[in-house]
């Protein structure tokens, strides 16, 4: 289909704002703090809702409204373990870590922080924890350039490889450029316009429909069992749906923001903003696939692609039921969506080149300005590398992206949670739990993927068992180690009072 031209202009404008955001960006960033962690320097506002953008991909618009459409409200477990996690997330992680990668050596990073926490002499942490985040979020990159690759063709009709370009340039431009804050001020802009695109567009098709009534009652028609939450679901299949919010304790680009606010005291506030903005998102992205039964029931007549591809439910109802140039707005919010996340993902890889690797093994006196135009470098290396994944996207490696998030959860949410919350955790003990966690996911998604169950939930718990028995065998902490928890938790506390 070939695009209106106010969709197309609206595209290219929001295009060159994030780019002109990138380029403010440069302009405030000095050394490798700047670049990978903003300097410290996020507050509430901008925290609350770069997390949440970098956390939902362009499935929060296309895939979830999708699964409703096609299921019904049983596909809306996974959003209500998403909100669990995240608000245990926030509740328990986000203020131990802004303090504690602070007093661990002002870690950047999270195989930084795991190095210094645990006075890992030998750097096997460091190398392993990096070697996961540069390993599964490769694979992640690529399937975001696929997905603004998708956009970019059905919107424009374009044909596929010059997708994959258009979709992928602007945002590694702003991300080579600006670096964190760039990523951090156009993920705010990117999640405002999220909350806007699936606030509006279910009203509209609820309202399209004749009401709420008469949505229920076409609906009920389609098929009843669509109010049905349990619907074809098993205690596993429910349990492993919940589970997902488990993933969040371990994702470094989301980890990265908690470590980037501004002060331990601005966590409160940002957890409020950002636990509503994710409700509502979550809400308005059900309500939209949900409603878009009633509405496509009502008129089948221009519901042929969603017959097709399901995930087009969002985009179909903003084409048909707006002006060209809301519709425009509308559909950049998928970008944004995609976007926000590929730039994290982006500048993570980015950050565990430079710091983990570069600064740690190869150039440990370099300059801020040599590491700053290392990590700039790192960006493009990655996105290429992640381009020509994405460049077949029938190739079989993307498949491994539906346990990425398993693995990040699993290798790294118990290591996390233990360090700061145990202070008799050791070098030992994280290894372990790593090690356990990320051969679990991949051996039970390979072996044991009959069960049903998601394969996050074994892998956390054996991480878990890991950690606290692995920590037991061996010399305990230093003093000195447990100095340093000690303080970072006086602080912490002080902060809550």
């Amino acid at each position: 289909m070939t695009a209106s031209t106010p969709m197309l202009i609206t595209f290219v404008v929001y295009i060159s704002a994030m780019v002109l955001i990138g380029l403010f960006a440069y302009m405030r960033t000095k050394n490798l703090s700047d670049y990978i962690l903003g300097g410290r320097s996020l507050g509430s506002f901008v925290t609350a809702l770069s997390a949440g953008a970098s956390d939902m991909s362009g499935w929060l618009l296309m895939g979830l409204p999708g699964a409703v459409y096609l299921s019904g409200l049983s596909e809306s477990w996974i959003a209500i373990g998403l909100i669990v996690g995240a608000y245990l997330n926030w509740l328990f992680v986000a203020g131990r870590l802004r303090v504690q990668t602070e007093h661990n050596g002002n870690a950047l990073t999270l195989p930084d922080y795991f190095t210094n926490r645990f006075e890992d002499n030998s750097k096997v942490l460091r190398i392993f924890s990096a070697l996961v985040i540069l390993v599964f979020f490769t694979i992640y990159c690529a399937s975001g350039v696929v997905a603004g690759a998708r956009l970019f063709e059905s919107t424009f009709g374009l044909s596929y490889s010059t997708a994959l370009w258009a979709g992928a340039a602007a945002t590694i431009a702003y991300t080579f450029v600006g670096g964190f804050l760039a990523v951090s001020w156009t993920d705010t802009v990117q999640a405002s316009l999220m909350i806007f695109a699936l606030i509006l567009t279910p009203i509209v098709v609820m309202l399209a429909t004749g009401g709420v009534d008469a949505s229920f009652l076409a609906i009920e028609t389609a098929d009843a069992s669509n109010f049905d939450m349990l619907k074809g679901a098993s205690f596993v299949g429910v349990i492993s749906l919940m589970a997902w919010g488990l993933g969040y304790f371990g994702q470094p680009h989301i980890l990265a923001r908690f470590m980037a606010v501004d002060s331990v005291k601005s966590i409160p506030k940002a957890r409020r903003i950002g636990m509503t903005w994710m409700i509502l998102c979550l809400g308005g992205a059900v309500a939209a696939g949900f409603f878009g039964i009633a509405y496509f029931a009502a008129h089948p007549e221009v519901g042929g692609a969603v017959a097709e591809n399901p995930e087009r439910v969002f985009i179909e109802l903003a084409k048909i039921l707006f002006n060209p140039w809301v519709a425009g707005v509308l559909l950049s919010a998928i970008l944004a969506a995609v976007m926000s996340t590929l730039s994290c993902q982006l500048l993570v890889c980015s950050s565990a080149l430079t710091e983990d690797f570069y600064k740690s093994f190869l150039r440990k006196n370099a300059s801020q300005l040599e590491l700053v135009w290392v990590g700039r470098g790192m960006v493009l290396l990655v996105a290429l590398v992640a381009i020509w994944l994405a460049s077949d996207p029938e190739n079989r490696v993307l498949g491994l992206v539906s346990y990425a998030w398993a693995g990040f959860g699993a290798a790294f949410g118990p290591v996390v949670i233990f360090s700061l919350l145990w202070k008799n955790m050791t070098r030992n003990g994280a290894l372990a739990g790593m090690l356990l966690g990320a051969l679990t996911v991949i051996l039970w998604k390979n072996f044991f993927a009959w069960t049903g169950l998601y394969e996050i939930i074994p892998g956390f718990i054996l991480a878990s068992l890991g950690i606290l028995i692995f920590s037991r065998i061996g010399a305990g902490p230093s003093a000195a180690m447990h100095k340093r928890y000690a303080e970072a938790e006086l602080e912490y506390q002080q902060a809550q009072s």
